[in-house]
């Protein structure tokens, strides 16, 4: 579900513009501004400080439209969508388009503008796992299908790790790898694009803590908590799980979740031998 906030034709006076005339007497300018974000949690409690407000959006856009002239009407919507992302959080997309109803144009047209679309970047770890077919192949090419249908732009991926089967201890030894980023999908996208993904690389359904091709698991996104049937952020088992926080710890060993530093958990867990191994050791 996408919930969207809008304000439609904000008009504003402006001294922006490439050519003299527009600078020095200045002309109008209508803004149409759309958020996606989700909002149920002001809806469900009626709360004013959990909404996005337009008439904040309103005042955003004013206060940068005050803060230019700029030559471009580009620039002035890429700094309204910047401004609106950094004041609300919730917001996980917003769409600002700049109108000039007075530009010299055509006859047959009455307005030309510009349309920015920007989306939140937001920090994202995974766990990828195999024990069928080829274990390696299955994660790199998980990984490759997250890269080029833009799920997660890499900063670091661990290396391969062997590890010990974990809840249901009958089965094959699997290969695991964990990898961190940058995401502009929501939760519910991200997750969504994993489970198409891991059909890609071959995986059925099976029994639960099963054998499988490649499981893809959502670690962490930014700072986000879900608790729902089909997604819980963070995950519920990262803290309990050695596949997990070894190879996490090699790549973020500094990072904290909820307020636990990946380093510190590890330590924390205790391994025995054979638990967690690097593949090329």
């Amino acid at each position: 579900m996408t919930d969207r906030v809008f304000v439609s034709s904000l008009c504003l006076h402006g001294h922006h513009g490439l050519h003299p005339e527009e600078t020095r007497l200045g002309q109008k300018f209508l803004i149409d501004i759309e958020c996606a974000a989700d909002l149920s949690p002001c809806a469900t409690d009626d709360d004013y400080e959990k909404a996005v407000c337009y008439g904040t959006l309103c005042d955003i856009a004013a206060e940068v439209s005050a803060s230019g002239p700029f030559k471009l009407i580009e620039t002035l919507g890429q700094r309204i969508a910047e401004a609106i992302l950094a004041r609300f959080y919730a917001v996980s997309e917003v769409v600002v388009r700049v109108r000039k109803p007075s530009a010299p144009l055509p006859a047959m047209l009455d307005h030309a503008g510009v349309e920015i679309r920007r989306r939140r970047r937001r920090r994202i770890g995974l766990s990828l796992g195999s024990n069928m077919g080829n274990k390696v192949a299955n994660i790199q090419t998980a990984l490759s299908l997250l890269r080029t249908e833009n799920v997660v732009d890499f900063d670091a991926i661990s290396r391969l790790y062997r590890t010990r089967p974990w809840g249901n201890e009958d089965q094959d030894w699997f290969v695991n790898a964990c990898a961190t980023g940058w995401t502009t999908m929501t939760p519910q996208e991200v997750l969504k694009a994993c489970k198409r993904i891991e059909f890609q690389v071959g995986r059925v359904p099976t029994v639960r803590w099963g054998p499988r091709a490649i499981d893809i698991d959502i670690l962490f996104i930014d700072d986000i908590h879900i608790a729902g049937p089909e997604l819980t952020l963070p995950h519920a088992d990262m803290f309990n799980r050695a596949f997990v926080l070894v190879p996490l710890a090699e790549i973020a060993g500094d990072l904290s979740v909820v307020g636990r530093v990946i380093a510190d958990e590890v330590e924390r867990l205790g391994l025995n031998a054979g638990d967690v191994e690097p593949l090329d050791a």
